[in-house]
């Protein structure tokens, strides 16, 4: 028989298996939340080089 620690061990690596072997979640959610992306760049037009030259 197992004791005290070995038990808590055999039953914590019991525990992560059975949750391996249940199967992944669904990341479809996650993935949609991620391609709505918020530009951070203004839509103005490209001003010409011209502006830029002092």
């Amino acid at each position: 028989m197992a004791r005290g620690k070995q038990k808590e061990q055999a039953r914590e690596r019991a525990q992560k298996l059975a949750d391996k072997q249940k199967g992944g979640k669904s990341q479809l959610g996650a993935r949609a939340a991620g391609l709505k992306v918020v530009s951070k760049h203004p839509k103005d037009p490209i001003p010409p080089e011209s502006a830029f030259i002092a």
